[in-house]
């Protein structure tokens, strides 16, 4: 009771602003549904004159419904067809995650730039955009404005991927016109989902494909996505062992253990198990239909979370000062998106696929 009276109304602030960011979301998938709630927050907070009573939720919002948005992430991954069709684009995927992450290190070195946005543009250059981020800001502890810069120059260079790549591919790379090579390029070059969506898709239409492409970008992207684990394990030890430094015999690791990472991995293997069972027709047709039917719930309630804590971090952004302090992101975000395209237009040519 305690917990609705503190937090409902942050809690449904949120929810009012991400219930038509999501729609408008799915009628223009470039820009999805998550950036047009973080803007839409940041417009809105300017109008509320007293957030005390709201805070409190919208801070629960923009932390904890984040962290569920990730474990219900994992009902959308497959491992088994992840590992058995996204093998082949795996040394790509690698690659790339490496380029992007030592991109973005050299320059938080050179332009002196916040440890942590550094981080956040990092790994949503390199992962899988929002997402990543969203798993990753828990982990480091990133405020709301640095999630939301971080967002924000991850979504611009993903609108300018997914108008840009296609043509690129055809008019000047000379992709042949089949699924295959387009659909690794925009899985592993481009960062969030929607955007690679919009990109294969396009790819598909202009030379009659079906959905080839669209899997195929699919099927890499979320491949590119159990990345989220090892990276997020591993800024978690190397925060250990900074605060163990500073704290002494006082700090424990346990406190900032990415348990939620626990759940995402259960999860997939939920997911993985139940898939192989319904593929072997161990499971009846009445009980596949319903558990396919939650696991398509959970992939769309994992959506609309990520969108209501989008909200939440964009309610609680002063929006004159992420432009002022944007310019440095902007330029470590474009650095990181031509080390990605790069890098993944070069391991294709030299192992064959392009």
């Amino acid at each position: 009771m305690t917990f609705l009276k503190n937090n409902l109304a942050g809690i449904l602030l949120c929810i009012l602003i991400a219930a038509p960011s999501a729609f408008l979301g799915s009628m223009f998938p470039v820009i999805g549904g998550p950036v047009i709630a973080i803007i839409a927050g940041m417009i809105i907070t300017l109008f509320i004159k007293d957030k005390s009573k709201l805070q409190s939720g919208i801070t629960f919002t923009s932390k904890k419904i984040l962290q569920y948005a990730v474990i219900l992430l994992g009902f959308g991954l497959n491992l088994s067809v992840i590992l058995q069709t996204g093998k082949q684009s795996l040394p790509i995927i690698i690659i790339t995650i490496a380029a992007a992450l030592i991109i973005a290190f050299i320059l938080f070195k050179i332009l002196h730039m916040p440890g942590r946005i550094s981080t956040l543009i990092g790994v949503g250059s390199s992962i899988c955009g929002g997402s990543a981020i969203a798993a990753t800001a828990t982990v480091i502890d990133a405020d709301d404005e640095e999630v939301a810069q971080s967002i924000s120059v991850i979504f611009f260079f993903n609108v300018l991927a997914a108008i840009i790549f296609p043509t690129l591919g055809a008019q000047i790379l000379n992709f042949e016109h089949t699924s295959e090579a387009f659909g690794i390029f925009a899985g592993t070059a481009v960062n969030d989902t929607s955007s690679v969506t919009a990109a294969a898709a396009t790819w598909d239409n202009m030379f009659g494909l079906g959905s080839a492409t669209l899997d195929t970008a699919v099927t890499v992207k979320l491949t590119r996505t159990l990345a989220i684990i090892p990276i997020t394990l591993a800024l978690a030890l190397l925060r250990a062992r900074k605060e163990k430094g500073s704290a002494g015999n006082t700090f424990s690791f346990k406190s900032i253990f990415p348990f939620f990472i626990l759940y995402f991995i259960g999860a997939s293997v939920i997911t993985t198990v139940c898939q192989s069972l319904i593929s072997s027709a161990v499971i009846t047709s009445g009980a596949a239909v319903a558990i396919t039917a939650f696991f398509d719930a959970m992939k769309q309630l994992s959506k609309f979370f990520i969108v209501m804590a989008m909200a939440a971090i964009g309610i609680n952004t002063d929006i004159v000062k992420l432009i002022k302090t944007g310019g440095k992101p902007l330029f470590m975000g474009l650095c990181c998106w031509i080390g990605v395209t790069g890098t993944s237009l070069a391991v294709q040519h030299f192992t064959g696929i392009w």
